[in-house]
């Protein structure tokens, strides 16, 4: 790779607080040079109260190309972009930037996608299924959009935030497609049960479910990449369930943040 870095490299970054834990920097690097593209993607460590500055400032360079964002900036990202996708635009949030031709930025929002795919890849279909999901977050309600658009026959969702959770909630609801309701951390009676909040990330952490209740037949997932098993996939996979950890949902997602972000300018 190092051959390729030279005052002609286009820099995009990868935005978040923390920002150790993320493997989008080499992935997503490697796909551009792949497709013949000399482009690196470079971490940054960027507290909420500073985002915005942050994004005025690295938007006066003008080889910046792209930003992919990760937590907790997703939702205040959505409202920094001038234009985005009508996925982002319904759900007030982004996990990829890219440059519009007056230099603004325009956001869209790959998490739902790519999990569904991730879940599809591992011989789970959404269709007809009951699904749980814990987290209301940028990547939860991405993946609950998607869920609902995948044609699940029921979805419940869980988040300690209780207002965050009832927007997603009456937000998707909306939209006719099933029945959307508030869930708990009890998984009994759904054939998907789904993590999407950072609680595994440390040693410390409960689980974010009793994980106590599953079994064999329910499909078990993690958007959590670090580590790459997290207590929750374990104690599924002690049980016999099926498993999509945060790395099998990455490699999607990292396929549809690439094919976005190459179609910018460069």
């Amino acid at each position: 790779m190092s051959d390729l870095l030279s005052g002609a490299t286009r820099v995009h970054f990868i935005v978040g607080d923390p920002i150790a834990q993320v493997k989008s920097p080499a992935g997503v690097t490697q796909a551009y040079h792949d497709h013949g593209r000399n482009a690196y993607v470079m971490p940054a460590h960027v507290s909420p109260a500073h985002l915005s500055a942050w994004l005025a400032g690295v938007s006066l360079a003008q080889n910046v190309d792209g930003i992919i964002v990760t937590v907790p900036h997703k939702f205040a990202c959505a409202e920094l972009c001038a234009t985005t996708s009508d996925r982002a635009a319904f759900l007030h949030t982004v996990n990829t930037m890219r440059r519009n031709a007056d230099g603004t930025w325009h956001g869209d929002m790959f998490d739902g996608l790519g999990y569904v795919s991730a879940m599809q890849d591992k011989g789970c279909t959404p269709l007809g299924k009951k699904a749980l999901l814990v987290g209301a977050g940028g990547a939860g309600s991405a993946i609950a959009h998607a869920l609902v658009t995948s044609g699940v026959s029921q979805l419940a969702i869980h988040d300690e935030d209780t207002t965050r959770r009832t927007t997603l909630v009456d937000r998707l609801a909306g939209l006719n497609l099933c029945p959307v309701t508030h869930g708990s951390a009890d998984p009994t009676g759904f054939d998907i049960v789904l993590n999407a909040t950072p609680v595994g990330m440390k040693d410390t952490d409960p689980l974010p479910l009793v994980a106590d209740k599953l079994v064999a037949s329910q499909f078990v997932g993690c958007v959590i990449t670090q580590p790459v098993v997290t207590p929750l996939i374990a104690a599924a996979r002690a049980k016999g369930c099926p498993t999509a950890t945060g790395a099998d949902m990455f490699a999607k997602v990292r396929d549809l943040m690439v094919d976005f972000l190459l179609a910018g300018r460069y």
